[in-house]
């Protein structure tokens, strides 16, 4: 994987295309030619955005960072499953970015899935996106449909601010240190702390109003 993201990001021209880099983002592409030397820190921390950010990380107490260490596996197209804790590198990869021959979508699934099998105990709550759960495939696992609730009780599928709630979902699992180890222990913690999290005829629906109070 890190070959094949060396040699497309090696040009101005094959990177724009893999990697699907615009002008303002081009020399993110260095970032994979680096990845032997560049300084590493706790992928907790490393990611950003509208699905980390609401984390805090870098402000969390020991107990909260532990819990994430212990429990927390985020899916890194470049590295595959990796540990909440565990250091790595800046890099510029996704998971539908284009490495020629390599394939992202044959070439993690298998692997990726058997590792996070391996690290599974009990519940597996799945909040990836559906590209990075195909990257993965965790069978049994419980994945999460986020919606809102509108004045007359109806509810409707976020799409962007999905990944909000997620990580407010994921903060206060670390700040609870929650444990939970099947779907009735997930419910009642749920109804605990007052977020809105049920069991559906198609699946399990997280009410991202429910989380609004915790601190993003």
């Amino acid at each position: 994987m890190i070959t094949a993201a060396r040699s497309v990001s090696s040009e101005e021209s094959s990177a724009r295309t893999a990697l699907k880099l615009g002008p303002r983002s081009i020399a993110e592409r260095l970032r994979n030619l680096e990845l032997d030397s560049s300084p590493t820190m706790p992928a907790i921390e490393r990611y950003t955005g509208v699905l980390y950010d609401p984390l805090g990380a870098e402000g969390a107490d020991e107990t909260t960072r532990r819990w994430w260490a212990e429990h927390v596996v985020i899916q890194s197209a470049m590295f595959g499953p990796i540990g909440a804790g565990d250091r790595i590198p800046a890099y510029r990869l996704s998971h539908d970015s284009r490495l020629g021959a390599l394939r992202l979508a044959k070439h993690w699934p298998a692997a990726a899935a058997d590792a996070l099998v391996a690290r599974s105990h009990g519940l597996v709550l799945d909040l990836r996106s559906e590209g990075y759960r195909a990257l993965g495939p965790v069978p049994g696992a419980v994945a999460l449909r986020v919606v809102s609730v509108d004045e007359g009780g109806r509810r409707k599928a976020l799409n962007h601010w999905n990944k909000t709630a997620k990580g407010r979902l994921v903060a206060l699992l670390g700040r609870t240190a929650a444990e939970v180890v099947d779907t009735d222990e997930l419910l009642a913690w749920a109804r605990a702390h007052d977020v809105v999290l049920e069991r559906t005829a198609d699946g399990w629906d997280l009410v991202a109003d429910s989380l609004e109070a915790v601190p993003a």
